[in-house]
């Protein structure tokens, strides 16, 4: 079985087809989907889709960077609500949060006012978390200092940095979210990947973004995290089952999901 870590399945790329898309999905064995949340716009969406089959969906809830701007306390507060939690079925994590600087450093800290909020709730409820984390490693590193030897535990989803920041990432008891960079020819994750346990890597799509080879440049959905495990066991002369295994093992022992 496959997990696939972080798929945004419930976006509106995915209107027109999303029943096919989560056929071709169980086809390519994966067995289930974490869906992160992005902001108060997207709960309702997450949630219909979620409460659909409360034994394939689990839900991340959070604040993602990209939406944080100078009115963030009225959103922390619309998605950080009671009834919004309430609406949301198997909340197994807090996220996406994080950090994006890519664009610009506008609010930058706003996005380290939020992001510690976030990192703090997190604790107080026991949840692990999920990082977006873009042009901003020693920005968020700075934040979660704050968190050093508190049980605080999660993934960098999409982690793009290089072999010196996964070890720091792992060293702190968190994981590697590994994707469809992996696949694509000019990406240096894969000298980072082999040196990185597995027993610290989960597998996930970021769908609809970041489509893996050979699907690169077209929408990305959960059945293409099979061509992330593909690569991943020739990288590092693993069978393909048991990087499958492993991999889920390790989502499980994160997100405490029982079967």
């Amino acid at each position: 079985m496959l997990i696939d870590t972080h798929s945004h399945i419930y976006s509106e790329e995915f209107d027109d087809d999303r029943s096919d898309a989560l056929k071709r999905a169980k086809e390519a064995g994966v067995g289930k989907i974490i869906l992160p949340n992005i902001d108060s716009s997207s709960i309702e969406r997450l949630s219909a889709l979620a409460i659909t089959d409360t034994n394939y969906f689990y839900v991340a809830n959070g604040l993602h960077p990209t939406s944080v701007n100078a009115d963030f306390k009225r959103e922390l507060d619309a998605v950080f609500s009671e009834s919004t939690f309430d609406s949301l079925p198997n909340i197994v994590a807090i996220g996406e949060i994080g950090m994006d600087l890519y664009w610009d450093d506008t609010y930058l800290k706003e996005q380290m006012e939020v992001f510690d909020y976030q990192l703090s709730y997190a604790k107080d409820k026991n949840f692990p978390v999920i990082i977006h984390c873009r042009n901003a490693f020693s920005n968020i590193m700075d934040v979660m200092s704050a968190y050093k030897d508190s049980g605080l535990t999660g993934v960098f989803h999409c982690f793009s940095e290089d072999y010196e920041a996964a070890n720091r990432v792992i060293g702190m008891g968190f994981y590697i979210g590994v994707g469809g960079v992996l696949t694509y020819k000019k990406s240096t994750l894969p000298e980072v990947v082999a040196k990185v346990p597995l027993a610290s890597i989960l597998l996930e799509t970021d769908s609809p973004y970041l489509a893996p080879v050979p699907h690169r440049g077209k929408r990305n959905e959960p059945a293409f995290v099979s061509c992330v495990a593909e690569k991943l066991s020739s990288l590092l002369e693993l069978d393909y089952g048991k990087v499958c295994e492993i991999t889920s093992e390790n989502a499980k022992k994160l997100f405490r999901i029982a079967q």
